[in-house]
């Protein structure tokens, strides 16, 4: 769908300057998706890998590939010429389709839509959970069993409910210090 050149705004390596990989098609359906238009694959020009390795500034920077849904795709060749080219691969993924490519870091963020295969659940280095309900506090305790020890947990407020959730996720945090807040910085930055 598009490639672009920004920080990454969430989670772990919130901050860092990164390259993004956008691949077109979602059929999990967040209604809070803020990139519904990567849904459908067929309202996007297809570009060759060489293409999308060649756009990359540098050849030794965090490359997140996300989507849509990027595991609709078989990621294998694209990773093989990201390594190669001495990228960093990163994988933003709802974990509802199985893990292809060969990845430095995996940020799964499970959605109530579609589920997560609990068999990616343990190759996680991040688990991002959208905190849209109260609800979802203990929706996302459920993957705790599942997951490595070492993954790192992290609770997003939806963007709309940030208000309302910020207090409730703060004080979920501070009972529960195995978990970190993740706020979508590049929204308060106003950058993509």
């Amino acid at each position: 769908m598009e490639s672009f050149y920004s920080i990454q705004g969430e989670g772990y390596h919130a901050g860092k300057p990164t390259y993004f990989i956008r691949l077109a098609g979602c059929d999990v359906g967040c209604h809070w998706c803020d990139v519904k238009e990567s849904w459908k694959v067929e309202d996007h020009e297809r570009a060759s890998i060489k293409d999308l390795v060649e756009a990359i500034p540098g050849n030794d920077g965090i490359v997140v590939v996300t989507g849509g849904e990027p595991l609709m795709h078989k990621l294998d060749d694209l990773t093989l010429c990201l390594r190669k080219m001495g990228g960093k691969t990163h994988l933003e993924t709802s974990g509802a389709y199985p893990l292809s490519g060969s990845w430095d870091w995996i940020c799964i963020s499970p959605k109530k839509f579609k589920p997560v295969l609990e068999e990616n659940l343990i190759f996680a280095n991040e688990l991002k959970v959208v905190i849209y309900h109260p609800s979802d506090l203990k929706w996302a305790e459920s993957f705790r069993g599942k997951l490595s020890p070492d993954c790192k947990l992290f609770l997003q407020p939806e963007w709309s409910k940030r208000e309302k959730m910020i207090p409730l996720i703060n004080g979920y945090c501070k009972e529960n210090p195995e978990w970190r807040i993740s706020l979508q910085i590049h929204n308060y930055m106003g950058v993509p």
